[in-house]
């Protein structure tokens, strides 16, 4: 039997999460120290840090993108944003109901970071840190940075946060429960059973049967 372990995401598509998510930390919780200019008051070295960063976190969901339309034997496009398939958006609320079935038996079902619902939560996740950085590339043009584009940008944070917190709590509580699945994001997995040599499934099929 087979026990080399296999990965579940390209060596790419973990470096751009993982980047991703310490950028992404890094301004929310930047976002607390910072001074913003007004009138009569300069920024502070956190709100220049904010920006710079910022930036860069717009660049990185960008990269993200286009690998996603690019990469193959990962996530479909069309599994991170199913709302215009009838088909895929069935599917995400009959995984959906699966969740919410076992979670009245405290449990949660392990089906792998590739099923429907999943994967459009991830879109989403996509959509807020997309919105949350070009908002603030917008700020960044502005002298003094304010009206609707602030209060939309200071809405999207609150929306990153509760989404980085569900994130990863559901993730925690996935791992808790024995499913793998921060293995399957930045580890390397036990190959499956299935990957032995066919002589050696057939030496032990015979055996089995003396």
């Amino acid at each position: 039997m087979s026990t080399a372990p296999t990965a579940r995401h390209s060596g790419v598509t973990r470096i751009l999460h993982g980047l991703l998510m310490l950028a992404v930390l890094w301004q929310l919780i930047g976002s607390n120290f910072i001074q913003r200019p007004k009138v009569g008051r300069v920024a502070n070295g956190m709100y220049e840090a904010h920006e710079v960063v910022g930036l860069a976190t717009l660049g990185l969901v960008v990269a993200f993108w286009i690998w996603a339309l690019v990469r193959r034997g990962e996530t479909p496009v069309g599994a991170l944003f199913p709302w215009f398939s009838a088909q895929r958006l069935k599917a995400v609320k009959d995984d959906a109901v699966r969740y919410l079935r076992a979670a009245r038996h405290l449990s949660l079902p392990d089906e792998g970071d590739n099923t429907p619902l999943a994967s459009a939560t991830h879109g989403l996740g996509l959509l807020a840190a997309l919105a949350m950085g070009s908002s603030g590339a917008w700020l960044f043009t502005m002298a003094i940075p304010g009206g609707t584009v602030m209060q939309f940008h200071k809405f999207m944070a609150t929306f990153m946060w509760a989404y980085v917190v569900g994130h990863a709590g559901l993730a925690l509580l996935h791992q808790s429960l024995g499913h793998p699945v921060l293995q399957r994001m930045f580890g390397r997995l036990p190959a499956p059973a299935t990957d032995a040599p066919a002589p050696q499934r057939a030496t032990q099929a015979g055996t089995q049967g003396r």
